[in-house]
């Protein structure tokens, strides 16, 4: 497995279009349209959607550059060190290195405080931007295929991704005992698998049990689903540093945090029975 085209569509001097961007681009207005739907499904203003859009998601795509670069990349002159001694590269999100859980932290804070000030119900809003969120997901990872990222350690499997040396992490950039034909577990496609299953799930429940279903169900649902995978998932990873003499991150805590909190709520919400309203 190897990507069938180069990062850049086209470059115009220091201007450049990125199959990452674009991607990123696309991902965003497929789950925009399709969140505004459901904001309106269910009661709610498109314009009321369109305007909390605009507030939500500079900070969200910056909450998740900061995570990644600060939290997720590896420890050392390749990752954190890198960033701190060229602070420029902070702000090149272009090339790689978003963090879903920053980006859902820092949206998710501006999106509570839009919608407390605006006095719009605030569960109806996250479940509206969860129930596509997965699939905006799958979309994006196709630009990690592209941009050689994302991927585990080496493996024999049919589908192993090749690497190009350029893009590869330590260990694996010693081509003497990783030559350029070992191939690499593609995360991104485990990931994007396990994604577009969660939101053919996720819209298939809002449908089949909307009558069951309360405001912000869709939201814990994610909560639930994506860091399961995603817990089990970050044991392969190579861009990461983990806890000394582990094979546990800060990931695996936020994922192991969710799961259960989600799973707990849930379980509390549908475990009693719902008084009618009089």
């Amino acid at each position: 497995m190897y990507p069938p085209v180069e990062p850049i569509i086209f470059q115009f001097g220091p201007l450049a279009l990125r199959w990452y961007g674009l991607l990123m681009a696309i991902a965003v207005f497929i789950a925009a349209q399709m969140a505004c739907h459901e904001v309106v499904r269910r009661g709610q203003k498109a314009d009321d959607f369109w305007d909390l859009l605009l507030w939500v998601l500079i900070p969200g795509f910056i909450g998740a550059r900061l995570y990644y670069v600060f939290i997720q990349s590896p420890r050392g002159a390749s990752g954190l060190g890198y960033y701190l001694s060229n602070p420029w590269t902070i702000l090149q999100v272009w090339g790689g290195g978003l963090h879903i859980f920053g980006g859902l932290i820092v949206g998710g804070l501006v999106l509570y405080l839009y919608t407390y000030s605006r006095r719009l119900p605030t569960l109806v809003f996250l479940d509206a931007i969860a129930l596509p969120l997965l699939l905006s997901q799958t979309i994006g990872r196709l630009g990690n295929f592209i941009n050689q990222e994302l991927y585990g350690p080496p493996t024999t499997l049919p589908w192993g991704l090749r690497i190009d040396p350029a893009h590869r992490v330590a260990p694996y950039q010693d081509l003497t005992a990783y030559p350029e034909t070992v191939r690499f577990h593609p995360l991104f496609l485990y990931e994007s698998v396990w994604n577009l299953v969660g939101f053919g799930l996720l819209f298939w429940i809002s449908r089949r049990f909307k009558a069951q279903l309360q405001d912000g169900d869709i939201l814990l649902l994610y909560l639930l689903w994506y860091p399961l995978g995603r817990f089990f998932l970050e044991f392969f990873r190579t861009d990461s540093w983990f806890f000394f003499g582990t094979p546990f991150n800060v990931v695996h805590i936020l994922c192991l945090i969710a799961v259960l909190l989600s799973g707990a709520v849930l379980f509390r919400r549908h475990s009693q029975p719902r008084l009618k309203k009089t």
